[in-house]
């Protein structure tokens, strides 16, 4: 039975364009270029990215945060934002944003990886290996590292409760406010600077890893490495023209409304698309990854080599690996998109 492709889109539209600003001369520009239907329609709203205003504010309200909090005398933490905003593939003109506050008394470094890697010298060009014995000659931290990010959590909490009436501080790993003039949701989040090899050898920056501070067990958390992820894919997404944040968005939006069971998240979704060659969609036009997305899902459910061996855009973590549910949400997003591409087959355009 066909999809009722002009709800979709009219539910697509709503929440990606709450308050009717996107100014749509482009897209209706370039629908009007094709013979097109509902469901041409439909994808190209779905792969469209958020309004550059309703962007801006969630911004607006992570730097409004930020000034509270070093107006506050927050002074020894450095402020990041990490996210699908910062990327530009977020699907709801109401972003929540997170920032983070990151300690600038300590970092955190992977001692054992560097370890192997000085005993396996020959592997890495001499200056490379200077930077990791420069590393592991830095003398230790002599404060509490876990005290000191359990005082950066209270602190931050105590001046953004006075300044927001909105303020939850019940989460462990996160304070969640509401800028009420903005309509935003800002997710502060104390976190402390990590170190791999990776990150040493190429100067850190961008490849260093941040630990999410957990308050109610007063630990440290895993390791990621949002900072490299973002840089990736701007960086590709520019050299094709926007195509592979539109392949994004489209899965993003494609499992917003599915009623299957899709536990894919941003992360996956971001792994998925990158892994696709560039050569494969480098020219298409919009319609036309659809049928490209699809032969990348096709690929990893019939190949179980190939899902085993994609990688997150940071190269450092198995997205499928040992996770066969997300094999079975992948094999529900390609029906998804299994019957979106075969309507679009009988719109008569050519993919």
């Amino acid at each position: 039975m066909p999809q009722n492709y002009k709800e979709l889109t009219r539910q697509l539209r709503s929440r990606l364009d709450p308050e009717s600003l996107i100014f749509e001369k482009s897209i209706n520009e370039e629908l009007s270029s094709i013979n097109y239907s509902d469901v041409v329609e439909y994808v190209r709203y779905a792969m469209n990215a958020v309004e550059p205003a309703y962007t801006q504010r969630s911004k607006d309200a992570g730097e409004r945060v930020k000034t509270h909090l070093t107006s506050g005398g927050i002074t020894d933490a450095i402020f990041r934002y990490q996210g699908s905003v910062m990327t530009d593939t977020h699907i709801r003109g109401y972003s929540d944003i997170d920032l983070l506050v990151i300690s600038d008394k300590f970092y955190s470094w992977d001692s054992a990886g560097v370890s192997r890697a000085l005993n396996e010298s020959y592997n890495y060009q001499t200056a490379q290996v200077q930077k990791l014995q420069y590393e592991t000659n830095i003398g230790g931290y002599s404060g509490n590292a876990l005290d000191d990010l359990y005082q950066l959590r209270i602190n931050s909490e105590t001046i953004l409760s006075q300044k927001y009436s909105v303020c939850d501080t019940s989460k462990p790993k996160s304070i969640r406010i509401n800028n009420k003039d903005l309509k935003r949701d800002v997710d502060v989040v104390i976190a402390n600077w990590y170190d791999d090899v990776v990150s040493i050898i190429n100067n850190k920056g961008d490849n260093r890893g941040i630990q999410v501070y957990n308050k109610h067990e007063h630990v440290k958390g895993k390791v990621d490495y949002p900072f490299v992820s973002i840089e990736r894919v701007n960086t590709k997404s520019a050299e094709t023209s926007g195509r592979l944040k539109k392949m994004i968005r489209f899965l993003k939006n494609i499992k917003a409304k599915s009623g299957l069971v899709i536990d894919l998240s941003s992360f996956d979704c971001n792994a998925i698309c990158y892994d696709i060659q560039v050569a494969k969609y480098q020219y298409s036009t919009f319609y036309q990854l659809v049928p490209v997305l699809y032969q990348q899902l096709k690929r990893l459910v019939d190949d179980v080599n190939a899902a085993n061996s994609l990688k997150s855009v940071d190269g450092r973590e198995y997205i499928f690996l040992g996770k066969p549910d997300k094999i079975q949400s992948l094999k529900n997003l390609m029906t998804e998109i299994d019957a979106i591409l075969f309507d679009l087959r009988n719109s008569h355009i050519q993919l």
